[in-house]
């Protein structure tokens, strides 16, 4: 399963792409518009700094707004995949700007049948947002499950990016369900590495070797 980092913190991804763990980038307009620059600059920081791709979100809603957003966006970099939301107008852009050879990430699905017209229309991406279904007491593995059998079913190549990821074992749940990528922020991925038996046996040998009065160095 590939990582996305879901930030626009370029500390962060920076920090994290040294580890060699980022594989892509995901932005949004509300994670941007924290960091306090400009929207563009941000994106092309990033795309500057990772290989993969990297996701830049539209803001218009309708068909022909998200085209001229989206073929500015695509002049940022060659890995910019452009993010449009799963409406009807969303589709119309996505399969205008996938036969025109640009990566697309249609975001905000919740849904199977969601997911398969985002696939019929050539969606590089689709991300299934699974904390917000979780929200409304729904469940967000079972949905990446559901689409993983219909992709796999008819062979689309369209890769299920796991969303909204909150938590470490949304992360390993993901995984095991299918997901060809998970988008996380910066602290759930730092989180991974993280068990309390890995810290309780580096406390004992640290202590076991104090008591030999040795040095490595």
């Amino acid at each position: 399963m590939k990582f996305f980092v879901d930030t626009a913190d370029i500390g962060a991804i920076r920090d994290l792409h040294q580890l060699g763990v980022v594989d892509g980038v995901t932005t949004n307009p509300s994670l941007v518009a924290k960091s306090g620059r400009d929207f563009k600059e941000v994106v092309a920081e990033i795309a500057a700094m990772v290989d993969g791709p990297v996701s830049a979100e539209t803001v218009a809603l309708d068909a022909d707004g998200m085209l001229a957003e989206g073929r500015e966006l695509a002049k940022i970099g060659d890995n910019i995949a452009i993010k449009v939301p799963l409406t009807w107008d969303g589709l119309k852009a996505c399969k205008t700007l996938t036969d025109e050879g640009r990566m697309v990430n249609v975001t905000l699905c919740f849904s199977a049948n969601q997911a398969l017209l985002a696939a019929k229309a050539g969606a590089t991406f689709i991300s299934p947002f699974l904390g917000r279904l979780d929200d409304i007491n729904l469940d967000g593995m079972e949905l990446i499950q559901d689409i993983r059998t219909i992709y796999d079913n008819y062979g689309f190549e369209t890769e299920i990016l796991a969303a909204s990821i909150r938590t470490v074992n949304h992360m390993k749940e993901a995984a095991l369900a299918g997901a060809d990528v998970a988008t996380a922020p910066p602290g759930v991925i730092h989180k991974m590495a993280e068990h309390p038996l890995t810290d309780k046996g580096l406390e004992g040998f640290l202590a076991d070797w104090k008591k030999t009065g040795q040095s490595i160095l």
